[in-house]
């Protein structure tokens, strides 16, 4: 949780930061939605070389990108193993007593590991690449629609927005709390799993404290400000679209389509059933 950076802004100056968030939103979207159809090698490489362009592009360094998936890792090798075991196929790889791994549980759990991979760096990447502010902007924007049907749109992207921002808040009060007790003694390092599940106590409490209280404190800045959501706002900087935005779209839209053509053109060896 201390290096997690997952909901943070990386402040640069790209051709990325500098599209505008509905943009980004709709990108990060279709990409994730997208990756519920691969069904092949080819597929999952051009979803690859979608993602790895989109990176380049942002000037966000790699190893900031994989610094905050690394809090992840244990979740992702526990579905991945999880899904070897459960998916069952005809010919079989390994069997020893009640442990049978088949050839197309192997194909489930890698292409499970690239999709889960790739769904973590491509959310990433939209906040990454804009601030708080600017996707509260963009998502109000997108969903405005739904003020028609007396849906609170503004207050809806207000609360995303506060979550994101609190991410990184929550992790930096996590560590002062650890260390708090480690001086006091607390080692989280001895003891069997049920002795350090009765350590986290003493860290589960204070945090959920402080969270509760810093909600308090802000709802009552919010207040002193005269806050009363977005009937009647104005913007500072009201978002329009430019020419990268409109030639963003149309990659996209070249990307869904090479992903039909790909499904159409080639037989996907080692094919896994929908998940």
């Amino acid at each position: 949780m201390r290096e997690m950076t997952i909901g943070q802004y990386y402040s640069t100056d790209s051709q990325i930061h500098r599209l505008d968030p509905r943009v980004k939103i709709v990108i990060t979207f279709v990409y994730v939605i997208s990756l519920f159809f691969l069904r092949s090698l080819p597929m999952y490489g051009l979803a690859f070389i979608m993602i790895t362009v989109y990176i380049k592009l942002s000037n966000v360094p790699l190893r900031y990108i994989l610094k905050g998936t690394k809090a992840l890792i244990w979740f992702i090798l526990f579905t991945v193993i999880l899904q070897m075991f459960t998916v069952q196929g005809a010919e079989a790889v390994v069997e020893w007593k009640f442990i049978r791994i088949t050839k197309a549980g192997i194909y489930s759990s890698g292409y499970l590991f690239l999709r889960l991979i790739f769904m973590i760096v491509g959310s990433s990447m939209m906040t990454y690449t804009t601030t708080p502010n600017a996707l509260t902007d963009g998502l109000e924007k997108l969903l405005s629609w739904m003020n028609r049907l007396h849906v609170p749109v503004h207050e809806l992207a207000m609360i995303m927005s506060i979550a994101l921002r609190f991410i990184p808040v929550l992790t930096e009060e996590l560590d002062r709390i650890m260390k708090a007790q480690m001086a006091r003694g607390v080692d989280f390092k001895e003891g069997n799993v049920f002795e350090r599940l009765r350590k986290l106590m003493p860290i589960i409490v204070p945090l959920f404290v402080s969270a509760i209280r810093r909600s308090n404190e802000l709802a009552l800045a919010m207040d002193a400000r005269c806050y009363h959501g977005g009937e009647g706002r104005t913007k500072m900087k009201p978002l329009e679209y430019k020419r990268s935005d409109y030639i963003a779209y149309i990659i996209v839209v070249v990307y869904l389509i090479a992903l039909f053509a790909i499904k159409k053109m080639f037989n996907p060896v080692g094919e896994i059933p929908f998940l």
